[in-house]
């Protein structure tokens, strides 16, 4: 496998490529399949716009979220796209027999040869009564998630040492190579594993932000040369809001704050919008809680976000920056995209 289907190349101005992790968020007075066919869009926008790679996560039993099946949801992105990379961001592997994981990215593999990126996370990506549900059994062990990754990785290498239970399976289609592995993060855990295995990281600075620099740091000093990298490689996640004044775009990222608050008080829902969020009583406490999450958001008119994320990108050390921006609606979402893009001289 080539390291260039893992290392981008910047574009423009950028000094790291940029990428993007969507969610596919479904907004208040929105459905699904409005929220979905803003996803494809944004997809296609990217590519134009010379970002490197799109990424979908996976939670269940979010009303508020449609990227539920990410091997679904990449399938349609790829196909609507051709030169960008398409990938998970992640696979929730602990939710998933890692067969079945391995004959879904083979099918995406060979259906788009190269563009296909497979990440990993241990976490369930929703609560433990739904998690039971997908995985059938309340015994899943999360310290488990080394083992789910050597026999995700033996399935699509073929590589079971002879006598191994799962030595004559094959995981079918599977090529002469493919999707890069890579490993998801809020803490040091995957960040340790990633490094031993060789295999490139990337870490949810985006709700995860007091960890990051621990992370990382942990990462490349245990890092250790593997056939996939010779070196580390590490992107971080990072929330980004860009509107063509600071005004707007404190406008536009507090819904997704609030979407934070009700997530945090069990209460998951739509993203509201942009009158519903000020509008919102906020008791002391919750102010505090949102002045925190927007601490977190890099936000502002064009030149006040790529400031931003340049001094991220400084401090950090990341070799790549995925951002994702939580807002209400596909087109200030695809706005806020566009602008970052011009920030750089991208298009």
């Amino acid at each position: 496998m080539s390291e260039d289907n893992i290392r981008g190349v910047p574009r423009g101005a950028a000094e790291a490529p940029l990428s993007i992790l969507e969610l596919a968020t479904v907004g208040e007075g929105s459905t699904p399949s409005e929220a979905l066919r803003d996803a494809t869009e944004l997809a296609r926008r990217a590519e134009e716009w010379g970002y490197h790679r799109i990424w979908v996560a996976e939670h269940h039993g979010m009303p508020g979220v449609a990227s539920s099946s990410p091997a679904v949801l990449i399938a349609h992105l790829a196909a609507a796209t051709s030169s960008i990379r398409i990938g998970s961001g992640g696979v929730m592997l602990p939710n998933h027999a890692p067969l079945v994981i391995a004959e879904q990215f083979g099918t995406l593999h060979a259906l788009h040869p190269g563009r296909i990126d497979l990440g990993l996370g241990r976490a369930p990506g929703t609560d433990m009564a739904t998690a039971n549900a997908l995985r059938r059994s309340a015994e899943v062990d999360p310290d488990e998630f080394p083992q789910q990754v050597a026999e995700l990785t033996g399935f699509l290498d073929g590589s079971f040492p002879p006598g191994h239970p799962y030595a004559k399976i094959q995981a079918v289609p599977r090529g002469d190579d493919r999707p890069p592995i890579w490993l998801l993060g809020s803490s040091g855990f995957s960040a340790r594993l990633a490094g031993l295995l060789g295999l490139p990281f990337a870490f949810a600075h985006h709700f995860s932000a007091g960890n990051t620099e621990p992370a990382l740091d942990l990462y490349r000093s245990s890092f250790r040369p593997s056939e996939v990298l010779d070196r580390p490689y590490a992107l971080i996640g990072v929330a980004a809001v860009a509107a063509d004044t600071d005004e707007e775009a404190l406008r536009q990222v507090m819904p997704g704050a609030l979407s934070w608050l009700r997530l945090r008080h069990g209460r998951p829902g739509r993203t509201p919008t942009p009158e519903e969020a000020q509008a919102y009583p906020y008791t002391p406490m919750e102010r505090e809680f949102v002045r925190e999450r927007l601490s977190t958001v890099v936000h502002g008119d064009p030149q006040t976000v790529r400031d931003g994320l340049e001094e991220l990108r400084k401090r950090t050390g990341a070799d790549e920056l995925m951002i994702t921006t939580q807002v209400h609606g596909g087109a200030a979402r695809l706005r806020s995209y566009e602008l970052i893009a011009q920030a750089y001289g991208m298009v």
